[in-house]
């Protein structure tokens, strides 16, 4: 790499002291020879702009080869949660682009070694365990200086999964269209890349809120930046599910198409008042109004974040379903100052919901679910805290360099509508399985070897309402969640 550097500089004196010798030549013999001067000097000014042209061209592959890439590319996301954010300094993957600079592919992975280790008992047998979360490589890039696409399969628990899929066109900042799968714009830390999560799994109102869809999405940033807008037009999934989980995978489960609409503000992106700038806040919302079966109930189940099921609804011959109208309500933000960052939002999902007891009889009802969390993070090693995750500013073992540490704590909670365990053996959900609330906590630790290299460790504990035989509380989860994360 020295001798590359040296041969560039060398390049670059070379030509700058010969062409300023010869406009010195060319100048003097203008003086005596006017005409012929003229068209000299006009031909060694196009040579000096051409020995320019070569030593730019030298300079920008001698820099691309120490960030150890051809060109820095843009991740190709469909309408990114915060478009403020900077890029994430390394981790860019491998990439090759065209002669002209506007047509670039780049191939990235994924890969999540987690453990689960589970205190006092408090899940079944068999939920102590390693396992591959996340087993994604990918292949994104852009087209024509205005196509962004990426396909990514997810190899992780023993079988294949399209997790991404999709063609954006960005026409120009206030107009960009999405079309394939892709995450549903709704949830903001469903829609924080898993890279950049600050715990292991995600929080509680992740339960209610949908994952990745197959439709056709409008958006882009209005107002200087300040505003993203997100509108969006898709099959539908079931809360905390993307479109692989339906009854037929990735195909619409039901006869319509679900709505989405998502407004984020970053009112102080441009302020020149440091406090403010790293404030944003949104709202979004989806709706449809479909109609399940007793065996495709179009209804969920919810998860404990050690991801053990503790909500469910009656199934089986007379099982509940979805039977009209599910309207989910965000409302969401962060704040980012220095190395401190914040995260939250507030989470509903109101769902009416049939089940039939008998050739003659059913019960109606329409239930109000929701989820809340706050989270935050602290750098100890001074880095700035984001909604993407930054690269440590001295990667470990590098000339001394301990990686960056940071430090997060959470809190939350999943309410579920008390009228959905009201009527006995008639209810929607059976209380003797079913928990009516969890309310999670937990700490943790992220150590950022290097851009590439994470690990995580938290600490989750979750005390449940109900859930247990003859109206008493299921224990108590306690559960040390651990990942290896190596993302390039």
């Amino acid at each position: 790499m020295r001798s590359l550097h040296m041969s560039a500089a060398a390049i670059a004196t070379a030509a700058i002291a010969s062409s300023l010798a010869l406009c010195f030549a060319s100048a003097t013999y203008a003086d005596e020879v006017p005409v012929a001067g003229e068209a000299l000097v006009r031909q060694l000014m196009q040579r000096l702009e051409e020995q320019e042209k070569r030593i730019d061209e030298l300079e920008r592959r001698l820099a691309a080869r120490q960030d150890g890439a051809m060109t820095a590319i843009p991740a190709a996301q469909p309408l990114p949660a915060s478009p403020a954010t900077p890029e994430r300094k390394g981790g860019s993957g491998f990439s090759l682009q065209s002669a002209k600079g506007d047509s670039h592919v780049r191939i990235r992975g994924l890969l999540h070694v987690d453990n689960r280790a589970f205190l006092d008992d408090s899940a079944p047998a068999g939920a102590d365990t390693f396992l591959l979360r996340r087993v994604r490589p990918s292949l994104e890039g852009t087209l024509g200086d205005i196509y962004d696409f990426k396909f990514a399969p997810d190899f992780a628990g023993g079988k294949t999964v399209i997790q991404d899929a999709y063609v954006t066109a960005r026409f120009k900042p206030s107009l960009v269209l999405t079309v394939g799968k892709f995450k549903t714009p709704f949830g903001l830390e469903r829609l924080q890349s898993s890279s950049d999560m600050r715990f292991v799994e995600r929080g509680l109102p992740n339960n209610l809120v949908p994952n990745r869809d197959i439709g056709l999405q409008v958006g882009g940033d209005l107002l200087g930046g300040t505003l993203n807008y997100a509108l969006a037009y898709m099959n539908g999934v079931n809360d905390g599910s993307s479109s692989d989980s339906n009854s037929s995978a990735d195909v619409d489960n039901n006869d319509d198409k679900d709505l989405a609409l998502r407004l984020f503000a970053q009112p102080f992106r441009k302020s020149g008042t440091p406090a403010l700038r790293g404030l944003g806040f949104g709202v979004a919302a989806t709706w449809v109004d479909s109609t399940g079966t007793t065996s495709r109930t179009l209804l969920p189940s919810y998860k404990s974040p050690g991801q053990q099921n503790i909500f469910g609804y009656r199934t089986g011959s007379t099982a509940s379903f979805a039977d009209g109208e599910r309207l989910r309500l965000a409302y969401q933000g962060y704040y980012h100052r220095g190395s401190f960052g914040l995260l939250g939002e507030y989470v509903t999902v109101r769902q009416d919901v049939t089940r039939v007891l008998s050739p003659t009889q059913s019960r109606h009802g329409q239930l109000d679910h929701a989820a809340w969390q706050l989270s935050g993070g602290y750098f100890l090693t001074g880095e700035d805290s984001g909604f993407k995750a930054p690269a440590p500013a001295r990667a470990f073992g590098k000339d001394g360099g301990r990686g960056a540490v940071e430090l997060v704590a959470r809190v939350g909670e999943l309410d579920l509508d008390d009228a959905a365990f009201v009527g006995g053996a008639n209810s929607f959900a059976d209380p003797a399985t079913a928990v009516s609330k969890a309310f999670a906590w937990s700490v943790g630790v992220n150590w950022y070897l290097t851009p590439v290299i994470r690990l995580v460790v938290d600490y989750e504990q979750t005390n449940f309402d109900g859930g247990s035989a003859e109206g008493a509380d299921r224990p108590d989860e306690q559960v040390v969640l651990s990942r290896v994360q190596f993302a390039f």
